[in-house]
């Protein structure tokens, strides 16, 4: 847990907010075991610590992309390798 903390403390100085969005949504991808995420863009603007706006405009650029779908309160991984893709190397090393 603690070599856990500390990577995702280096990974948020490192990279960009999407990069840290697509990470965040594969983790919960895994978590929850189902491509429907229960999930508010306010919510993940707390756990990345950003601004409600940034995740919004985050979440619309994968939207457009193809790699999720975004609806009230719901995140859809349609593409994950697509989410894979927008994500760093350093989820494959998680």
């Amino acid at each position: 847990m603690l070599v856990q903390t500390t990577q995702v403390a280096a990974w948020n100085v490192r990279h960009t907010l999407d990069e840290r969005l697509a990470r965040w949504l594969l983790m919960m991808h895994d978590r929850v075991h189902a491509d429907r995420i229960p999930v508010t863009h306010e919510f993940m603007a707390m756990m990345l610590g950003v601004r409600l706006a940034s995740v919004t405009g985050a979440v619309n650029i994968m939207d457009k992309a193809g790699a999720i779908a975004s609806e009230r309160g719901i995140i859809t991984a349609l593409d994950r390798s697509r989410l894979e893709a927008a994500s760093c190397e350093c989820y494959a090393a998680y």
